[in-house]
C-alpha cells in the first residue's frame, strides 16, 4: 500500500480525486455476513472526510482513510462473520416532507476486520432503525 503519511498537496488531491472516482462506482457490493448488499452513498464519503456536520478530519487522516478505501469492498464481499456490533441511539439528519429534522434514531454499528495486501484494516457498517444497510468507515 505505501506510506501514510502525504507528501504534499499534489498526492493528496490526487488520492482525493482516485478515491473519490472509486467510490462513485462501487454502488453496492454483496456481503456474505448479511446476505445482503451493503450500499456505498453520499453518507459514508461524507464520514471518511469529516468527523460531524461541517468538522472536516486532518488531511492525513483522510489521507489514511481514502488511501484506504479499495479494500473496503473486498473486506465486506469476504466477510462471512462480524467482529462487532455496536448499538446505540443517535441524531440523525432525516427528509420528513421536504424538510430536513433531526431526529433521535436507533443506530447499529457493525464491524469487520481483515488483514488484506498485508495491511489490516477494519471496516464499519451503519444501520440507521430498520434501514438500508450502509458503508460508513475504514480505519
Amino acid at each position: 500500500m505505501g506510506k501514510f503519511n502525504f507528501k504534499d498537496v499534489e498526492d493528496f488531491e490526487k488520492t482525493c480525486a482516485d478515491a473519490e472516482a472509486l467510490y462513485s462506482t462501487i454502488g453496492e457490493i454483496h456481503c456474505p455476513y448479511f446476505k445482503d448488499n451493503i450500499a456505498f452513498n453520499a453518507e459514508g464519503l461524507k464520514h471518511l472526510k469529516f468527523k460531524s456536520n461541517m468538522v472536516a478530519r486532518s488531511r492525513s487522516e483522510q489521507y489514511t482513510r481514502l488511501k484506504l478505501l479499495p479494500l473496503a469492498p473486498q473486506v465486506l464481499s469476504l466477510s462471512r462473520t462480524v467482529q462487532g456490533i455496536w448499538e446505540t441511539k443517535h441524531f440523525e439528519r432525516i427528509r420528513v416532507h421536504s424538510r430536513t429534522d433531526t431526529i433521535l434514531k436507533p443506530v447499529s454499528y457493525y464491524e469487520f476486520i481483515a488483514v488484506l495486501d498485508k495491511v489490516r484494516v477494519k471496516v464499519i457498517v451503519k444501520q440507521i432503525e430498520n434501514g438500508q444497510k450502509f458503508f460508513w468507515s475504514i480505519i
